[in-house]
């Protein structure tokens, strides 16, 4: 299986627990648009869907899955998303396509968090892929120094502004062995919206697809 195959497999193994008559939260990226292509096919199980960017809300909204308003909403039972690291912990690494903020205020709704991903996003230890650190424009440089001063290498995404309308520092070269230290660290630093470390609140299931088939992972 390729690539792509395994991220499917992953993603339709996540209709599993799509309970009927709920409403999904759905995140952002290519393992996850497999997901709302599989959703469609149960669409009229489920009551609707909040999304996590303008992305998957234009896709949910071509398959006539409706959408709702997180703001009218409470609680989720489940909310369904990729990861571009995951550790043992089930800490996570999100926002290689910038949707963090959106996402991490999505999975804080939800009751459980599904992690959906290809068995080569799992690691012993977070950093080896970029740190996504969404920013306030104006504060971009002063940031960046601040990284630097943890051992970061910042770089700015360039021609690329999120939803909602700040920048993204690519924070590499960072060995990051205490996920929930670091992510309270870097969301003090003045002008910072969110980091892409999701480790206060990490997954509670991860489907890891592999040749072999999908493992069903859970963390107690």
């Amino acid at each position: 299986m390729n690539q792509d195959e395994l991220k499917k497999a992953a993603a339709l193994a996540a209709l599993d627990y799509v309970p009927d008559g709920a409403i999904i939260g759905v995140g952002t990226g290519s393992t996850v648009n497999h997901f709302i292509d599989g959703l469609a096919t149960i669409k009229s199980r489920i009551a609707g869907a909040v999304s996590s960017s303008e992305a998957s809300s234009a896709r949910l909204r071509a398959h006539g899955i409706a959408l709702l308003a997180l703001t009218d909403i409470d609680e989720l039972p489940v909310y369904v998303d990729g990861a571009d690291e995951i550790d043992g912990g089930f800490a996570m690494i999100k926002g290689g396509g910038g949707a963090l903020t959106r996402e991490k205020i999505v999975a804080a709704v939800a009751r459980r968090f599904v992690c959906i991903c290809d068995a080569s996003k799992r690691v012993a230890t977070l950093g080896r892929f970029p740190l996504p650190v969404e920013v306030i424009p104006m504060a971009v440089r002063h940031v960046a120094r601040e990284l630097t001063a943890l051992g970061g290498r910042p770089q700015l995404r360039e021609g690329f502004v999120t939803d909602n309308g700040n920048l993204i520092l690519d924070v590499h070269d960072l060995v990051i062995s205490d996920p929930q230290a670091l992510e309270s660290t870097i969301n003090q630093i003045t002008g910072v919206v969110t980091n892409g470390l999701f480790a206060r609140r990490g997954a509670d299931v991860l489907l890891l697809a592999a040749a072999g088939g999908v493992e069903r992972l859970e963390r107690y």
